[in-house]
């Protein structure tokens, strides 16, 4: 890659840290979304796999259209019924017939699908069951003539891009960041859904720093057959408040912080059985209350942050060889990362790769390094950065095999 291709620029301004207003948001494991989102990852993955094991590479596939239509759900404290299942749709382009010099195999696409997205369900929902629950559907045709010869190119070992796009990755982390992130990952972990049974999968939590006060707004759907009233409820909205404001305390760098659960209740204290709260049979608002679509959730921080350059480019459901659209989006943030702790001299670093169609993943149309510093930046650290960039792309294909183990945050 020539010297030419990496180009630095300072950014003149404040920090995301520093400015007086901040927002990030996270969409949780049961969010429509995020759910959404990991079906059709499941779906890439599982046909990926399948591609490996009985051909020795992937072939061309994008299964990154997919929509989550709600159920229709009945709760009650003590009890609900899930009446109409969540339906669940993944489309795009697969390859489902592939020759060789002594046959011609069908690979079971269909099946593969929605054996992944099933299994999905089966490992992270509690009380959401795959068969009688939710309703698979698949809609996929073969690819267009000239993305499948991009993607089965076999003249390079390095992929070619199938797309003109772009990812864009940034370090470090602010203070609010890392709290919106642990603050979901910690509800949807096994040991706080053992505490808190009561506690659904659906999660989602908004952010808002302000000079130097932290503001949490979490929607947490509360389980209905382990709720049997309203007081009880409300003792489970107290102390998801108190677990996440002591975590937020502990990464708040001494900021004040104040932690919303269920801010859309409407309770009537006098009239209890007229209170209007937000339980869920299953554990999430897909059961009734929301839909879903693939690239509206998290970006490939685990994130969405206005504040903050990025991608619109949905990752979930790419194949994880050529298309720049997932692959570059992990490189960005690889590479931001690198650049920060290792240069050390960088207030925020921001990257951004930009790919051509048909050109080498390894040799992008550009890299942008853009950054806040308060130091001199000098030659030999933009030199040391530039080592960092090439060095990651010289090795941008181990990327796919960290995808294909679940190493990558892509959501």
């Amino acid at each position: 890659m020539p010297t030419s291709s990496i180009v630095f620029e300072r950014i003149r301004g404040k920090p995301a840290e520093k400015q007086y207003v901040e927002i990030v948001e996270r969409k949780g494991l049961g969010h429509p979304d995020y759910m959404i989102d990991s079906a059709c990852e499941a779906a890439s993955v599982a046909i990926s796999r399948y591609y490996l094991e009985n051909f020795g590479k992937i072939y061309h596939h994008n299964l990154d259209k997919g929509l989550l239509v709600g159920g229709k759900a009945t709760p009650f404290f003590g009890g609900g019924t899930l009446d109409e299942p969540i339906y669940i749709l993944v489309a795009g382009r697969a390859t489902t017939t592939i020759k060789t010099p002594t046959n011609v195999y069908t690979v079971p696409v269909e099946q593969l699908l929605k054996n992944a997205v099933k299994s999905f369900i089966r490992k992270n929902f509690r009380f959401l069951d795959p068969e009688k629950h939710v309703v698979v559907d698949s809609r996929f045709r073969q690819g267009s003539a000239d993305l499948v010869r991009l993607v089965e190119f076999d003249k390079s070992e390095v992929p070619l891009s199938n797309d003109t796009s772009f990812g864009v990755g940034y370090a470090p982390f602010t203070a609010l960041e890392k709290i919106v992130y642990n603050s979901e990952r910690l509800i949807n972990s096994p040991s706080f859904k053992q505490t808190l049974r009561e506690s659904g999968e659906d999660c989602k939590v908004m952010g808002l720093r302000r000079g130097n006060k932290i503001h949490l707004t979490i929607a947490n759907g509360v389980v209905s057959h382990l709720t049997p009233d309203l007081d009880h409820y409300l003792s489970v909205k107290e102390e998801i408040c108190e677990k996440v404001y002591d975590l937020a305390v502990k990464l708040s760098d001494g900021m004040e912080v104040k932690v919303d659960v269920n801010t859309g209740d409407l309770i009537n204290h006098e009239r209890r059985e007229e209170s209007s709260v937000y339980l869920t049979v299953t554990g999430t608002s897909a059961e009734h209350g929301d839909d879903g679509n693939t690239g509206r959730g998290n970006r490939a921080s685990g994130l969405i942050t206005p504040c903050r350059q990025m991608s619109l480019e949905a990752t979930a459901g790419k194949n994880p060889t050529s298309h720049v659209g997932k692959i570059y989006n992990v490189a960005a943030f690889r590479i931001a990362d690198k650049i920060y702790n290792e240069c050390g001299v960088f207030d925020e670093v921001y990257v951004k790769l930009l790919a051509q169609i048909g050109r080498r993943i390894d040799k992008p149309l550009i890299a942008s390094i853009q950054y806040f510093s308060s130091q001199k930046v000098t030659s030999s650290v933009k030199n040391e950065a530039a080592e960092i960039v090439w060095s990651e792309l010289r090795n941008i294909t181990s990327i796919t095999d960290s995808i294909l183990r679940g190493e990558c945050l892509l959501f």
